[in-house]
């Protein structure tokens, strides 16, 4: 199933049962008094956040949903039933807004529970009308309707830290060796076209798409890419060696965090120069040098072939992660 980060639906809370006029049936006596009762609420629309980054998927193709309405009121008194309310399940850190009103929710924990469209109140029956000069009313009010709209449904992921780079960097290599994921390896461009998860030692890591120059206007995977990268707590700008120029791709993924967001290129960043096994040993550090007069950044080295230099970044990328929490 394709992925979905963003998705409008049309909701219908629930309308409020009607109030009914009944009477007292009691034996032996001729005419009782007012007994009706009063409608049931109708239900509400609700969003519940879950740990699921897939479930707008379920909104592609079944976009209205209808919450049940409240029962009618009944005799003897009986409050009519209430209406089922209807739970729609959406991934954590989605951003619920409500397009005829601007209102908005952010479900940023699981089993997390807003209200967005409010079920109608049930009307009264003629029994909440008795009064001393109303002793036999007829009166009873009809039940009212149920807040409805659209509701934009837009995903910003929430991470420990995001994978960012240039297409190619080594984020999915990274991603699969440091925890269970399944993230798409390929040589070529754009391999990753959705955000994927992963769990290291508790923290939760996601591989973001690459990005090219322009992003921030759109080119590529443009907005897609750094909407998702907003809500990490860190980034780790993977840089690869096999880049002719790493200080232009550094400098070129640095362009398009600043130009989308101030807060965005603010964020705590690790830097690493990935793929270091295409270059001779002898190099690297020269290598690492040079980056880091240039950019003022110490870089960290990293193969994913390579286990000493994946344990040592392990333990770091572990630590940083622990400090930014």
């Amino acid at each position: 199933m394709a992925f979905v980060d963003e998705v409008t639906i049309k909701a219908h809370a629930g309308k409020g049962g009607d109030g009914v006029v009944r009477w007292l049936h009691i034996k032996g006596t001729e005419k009782g008094g007012p007994a009706g009762g009063d409608g049931g609420r109708g239900g509400d629309v609700i969003l519940e956040g879950v740990r699921d980054l897939a479930a707008l998927s379920r909104y592609r193709f079944e976009k209205d949903f209808r919450a049940r309405n409240g029962g009618a009121g009944e005799n003897d008194n009986r409050h009519g039933a209430d209406g089922a309310a209807v739970v729609l399940p959406v991934p954590i850190g989605t951003l619920a807004r409500v397009t005829e009103t601007g209102q908005e929710f952010d479900l940023s924990r699981e089993g997390e529970r807003v209200v967005v469209f409010a079920g109608g109140a049930g009307g009264k029956g003629n029994a909440r009308f008795k009064g001393s000069m109303n002793q036999n009313p007829f009166q009873a009010t009809l039940g009212k309707e149920g807040e409805n709209g659209s509701v934009l449904l837009s995903l910003k992921i929430i991470a420990d830290a995001g994978l960012i780079g240039l297409p190619n960097a080594g984020k999915s290599s990274l991603l699969n060796a440091l925890t269970h994921a399944r993230s798409k390896v390929g040589a070529y461009p754009f391999t990753t076209l959705d955000p994927y998860l992963g769990d290291f030692y508790g923290y939760i890591l996601a591989d973001i798409p690459g990005l090219i120059s322009g992003a921030s206007a759109g080119r590529g995977l443009g907005s897609k890419f750094l909407k998702h990268v907003e809500r990490t707590k860190m980034l780790v700008h993977l840089v690869s060696a096999e880049q002719e120029n790493l200080i232009a791709a550094y400098q070129a993924v640095r362009a398009e965090l600043a130009a989308f967001s101030a807060d965005l290129s603010s964020k705590p960043e690790m830097v690493v120069i990935s793929k270091i096994d295409l270059i001779p040993d002898t190099e690297r550090e020269n290598l690492r040098t040079s980056f880091g007069e240039a950019t003022g950044k110490k870089a960290v080295l990293l193969s994913t072939v390579d286990a000493d230099l994946l344990k040592a970044f392990s333990d770091r990328l572990s630590k940083e992660l622990a400090a930014a929490r």
